[in-house]
Order: C-alpha cells, then sequence, then structure tokens
C-alpha cells in the first residue's frame, strides 16, 4: 500500500464471517499480501476472516472486461493475503457497503468478482441480500478428507472456489480445524480447498462447519454453505435439472443460518444477512511501519 494518507475501512460481517472493508474506487491502492495479513490479523489489526476492496469495475485490470454488465468489482482477498476468486458472504456485505454508500439502493445489483459477475437482490423490507452465485460444478472422481484417525469420502463441489464436503456423525469430528484438513488426491485440489463437514438437522436442514482456505475455520462461509446444499440435494436424490422443480435447504452455520436454493437452470441463489458495524480510517505510521 503506498499511501501516506491515513486509509477510510469500515468493518461488516454476513453471518460472523467478518471482513475489512476498504473503498478505493480508483483502484489506488497497492496491496502487498503481507499488508492484507497484516490488516486482518486479529490481535495486532483490524482483524477479519478476508478483505474487500471496493474498486470500479473500470479501474480495475482484472475486471475491466465486466465493467459494461457491473460497476463494482469485489477484489476478494482471505486472511493470510492470498487472493480468492469469490466469497459469497464477503458479496452480501460487499452489497451493503454500496447500499450505505449511497452507491446502489433495493433492488438489483450486480457485482463482479474474478468467478465472474454476481446478479443480488437487496430487499427493500427485511434488509436480506440473496446472491445469484452460479451454477455448481461437480468435477467427479474420488476424494477423501482425513482428520486425525478418521476419514470419510467427501464429495468435489465448484462454487467459483474449490470444496469438500463431507458428512460426518457429529460436527466435533471436524476437529479443531485451525489447520487444514488433509485431502486426498491433492492432484483434485492443485491451489488447496475449503473443506465443509455436514450432519442432518431435520428434512431440508443441514449445519455445518468449514476449514476456509488461507483463513482457518470461520464462522461462516457463503460459497461453501452453496456447496453443502448441492451435496445434500445430491445425497438425498434431488437434482432440480432433472427433476424439473427446484430444491430448497436451511444451512445453519456457526455464525447464523442461511437459506440455500438450487432452480431448475442450475443457478444457486443464497439469502441471508448482511452488516457493517464500524468504519474508521487505518493508521499509516502503523501501516508503514
Amino acid at each position: 500500500m503506498t499511501s501516506a494518507q491515513p486509509v477510510p475501512f469500515l468493518k461488516g460481517h454476513g453471518t460472523e464471517n467478518d471482513f475489512v472493508i476498504l473503498p478505493d474506487p480508483d483502484g489506488l491502492l497497492e496491496l502487498s499480501r503481507e499488508t492484507v495479513a497484516r490488516l486482518c490479523d486479529r490481535r495486532a489489526g483490524i482483524g477479519g476472516d478476508g478483505l474487500l476492496r471496493v474498486v470500479r469495475s473500470a479501474a480495475h485490470p482484472e475486471a475491466r472486461h465486466m465493467a459494461g454488465d457491473a460497476e463494482w468489482f469485489m477484489d476478494y482477498r482471505n486472511a493470510d493475503g492470498s487472493v480468492a476468486e469469490m466469497c459469497g458472504n464477503g458479496v452480501r456485505v460487499f452489497v451493503r457497503y454500496l447500499e450505505r454508500a449511497g452507491l446502489a439502493k433495493a433492488g438489483e445489483v450486480a457485482v463482479a468478482t474474478r468467478a465472474g459477475v454476481r446478479r443480488t437482490h437487496l430487499a427493500e423490507d427485511s434488509g436480506e441480500i440473496t446472491v445469484a452465485m452460479g451454477p455448481a460444478e461437480i468435477p467427479g472422481g474420488d476424494v477423501t478428507v482425513r482428520v486425525g484417525e478418521r476419514n470419510w469420502p467427501a464429495l468435489h463441489v465448484g462454487m467459483g472456489n474449490p470444496h469438500a464436503v463431507v458428512f460426518v456423525g457429529e460436527l466435533a469430528h471436524a476437529g479443531r480445524l485451525l489447520d487444514a484438513p488433509e485431502v486426498e488426491p491433492a492432484a483434485a485440489y492443485p491451489h488447496g480447498t475449503n473443506v465443509e463437514f455436514v450432519v442432518d438437522r431435520g428434512p431440508g436442514h443441514v449445519a455445518m462447519r468449514v476449514h476456509e482456505r488461507g483463513s482457518g475455520e470461520t464462522r461462516s462461509c457463503g460459497t461453501g454453505a452453496c456447496a453443502v446444499m448441492v451435496a445434500a440435494a445430491r445425497r438425498d436424490g434431488l437434482d432440480p435439472a432433472v427433476d424439473g422443480a427446484p430444491a430448497t435447504y436451511t444451512v445453519d452455520v456457526p455464525g447464523g443460518r442461511l437459506v440455500i436454493t438450487e432452480r431448475t437452470d442450475g443457478d444457486v441463489e443464497m439469502t441471508g444477512p448482511a452488516v457493517i458495524v464500524a468504519e474508521g480510517v487505518v493508521d499509516p505510521v502503523w501501516l508503514h511501519a
């Protein structure tokens, strides 16, 4: 980051998946991996599961080709500073920021991401935000997840970023999730993966814990909840594209609840809350120390 001036920031969360938000409409900030990690540090920095940089699509080289469809680009980084393709909870918080800043209003809001344009709907009455997450991809192939002495077969699900979904008897079987669970074969996920552990709560109702690639265990993961919904539907014999009827699951995460629907055209929609909790400025002396 090259600016010597105080850098404005906000802090927000979606079902307690929390983010540092940096408004940078003209794309002037240079964010190194180390700078992002400092900002997301929970003891020495602001703290967050990731960072959302708000940039006009036309001002960012990775998003210029999407500028005609979405004015704003979500430059998302994991807590360790690594670049990520998408973050479902992050998109909702991103839209909430746009609304707060007067850059969007209730109704349809398009957001450019590294995984493509995501269409969202900001409800005027409830304030909840629905994100069209795109279709799930299920590459196939055998995948195994191991935690300690336990191992389970996993379903490989792509939601713009990679996921390994496993169904377990108890969520405690996931362990502490501070370190990434072992996933085999490694070639299935050349850039690492998010791992979701899932238990049933009732018909169309599951609960999950997640290890997010680059962040550790988080209180919620939007793309992970979508991957879990698709995995649960397939396990239960449901495929909306084949059945001709949408499928909806409630997905409980440690930080709250999301409602996920897979439609007959394959598009997966996620609905949930998003909250801005604080705003301020980053001290440039601390940042460049």
